[in-house]
């Protein structure tokens, strides 16, 4: 369980995950997955949001990490940015980071399939 909440900023919805011993990697830091995980809530967050429609499913279809750093025993905040959204298909990068906004941890790119049941 990774025990996410989100808190709200100016720009948009940011997913907070705190440190615990269910995304422990190696000893002392967090483990890819976790990571991931959390980078998809914040692109499935904001997308949602931006969507308002409950009634449109949305699956991620491609999701594309890429690690730069290790993320170690504090608190990760992750938010995302939706950079195309069409009628069938949404394109969305999120960023996740620790101490410091502009030193992200790890980005991912996320495309969803957008099922608007018509």
């Amino acid at each position: 369980m990774l025990q996410l909440r989100v808190d709200e900023s100016d720009h948009g919805p940011v997913m907070v995950m705190p440190f615990h011993n269910d995304v422990i990697g190696r000893p002392g830091y967090l483990h890819g997955g976790a990571i991931a995980g959390l980078l998809e809530f914040a692109a499935f967050t904001t997308l949602r949001r931006q969507v308002d429609d409950e009634s449109v499913a949305m699956k991620p279809i491609t999701v594309t990490v890429d690690y730069m750093r290790g993320g170690t025993a504090r608190e990760t905040f992750a938010s995302a940015t939706i950079e195309r959204l069409g009628a069938r298909i949404a394109n969305v990068e999120a960023f996740a980071w620790q101490t410091d906004r502009s030193t992200p941890i790890a980005s991912a790119r996320l495309n969803f399939l957008l099922d608007r049941g018509q």
